[in-house]
């Protein structure tokens, strides 16, 4: 059995006729957004690198408008239901070759059609359901981006480390305040020794008073 022709597929439709691109390399990227809603469709055509990409947005967007303005649908309603390119006409030309013969060359047009219609209440609902989700974690994202910058804003600058001494610096140090007094003290005391120690010998060499 076979599908409804392609001039009888329902749907609002964009068509671009006689564009200078091989079918083939159009139904490359027509296979990718087949059946897509158009926000996905517009994503996946926005990164995808071929040519045929840039040209098929453009069908995409002008399917969307006629669907909005002509036929009174939301945007975000639609979905690309069909999708298809057909070979259109083809320019023969010819290169000079060796020995007086000519090479033949085939530039190739195309037609591309996007149909788009509206989607069915239950996949409507899991599509704006999917939208709600997303937005949500994007703004959270977004939220939690600004409270980090404003925290690192507010943040004091810190020039230097603070210097922490423990219970074992403070002993270390209190040890070598007291040797370096104890050591002062000895060598302010030792002249006073010295004096006391000279009297002492002098003492013992003056001979003793007898007593009559």
């Amino acid at each position: 059995m076979t599908g409804p022709k392609t001039n009888e597929r329902p749907g609002t439709r964009a068509v671009l006729r006689g564009y200078r691109m091989s079918a083939s390399k159009a139904r490359v990227v027509l296979d990718l957004i087949r059946g897509r809603d158009v926000q996905a469709a517009h994503e996946i055509l926005a990164l995808t690198t071929r040519e045929a990409a840039r040209v098929i947005d453009k069908v995409l967007a002008s399917a969307v408008a006629n669907a909005v303005n002509n036929d009174g649908l939301g945007a975000d309603e639609l979905y690309v239901s069909a999708a298809y390119a057909d070979e259109g006409a083809t320019l023969k030309r010819f290169s000079p070759r060796a020995r007086g013969r000519a090479g033949k060359i085939a530039k190739r047009s195309c037609h591309i059609t996007v149909i788009v219609s509206r989607l069915s209440e239950e996949r409507l609902a899991l599509v704006r359901a999917a939208r709600s989700a997303q937005a949500a974690a994007s703004r959270s994202r977004r939220v939690a981006s600004s409270r980090r910058a404003q925290r690192t804003a507010s943040a004091p600058a810190v020039d230097e480390a603070p210097v922490v001494e423990t219970p074992g610096d403070e002993i270390a140090a209190d040890q070598t305040l007291g040797d370096e007094v104890t050591g002062d003290e000895e060598a302010a005391g030792a002249p006073e020794a010295r004096e006391g120690s000279e009297a002492a010998q002098a003492g013992a060499d003056e001979p003793a008073e007898t007593e009559e």
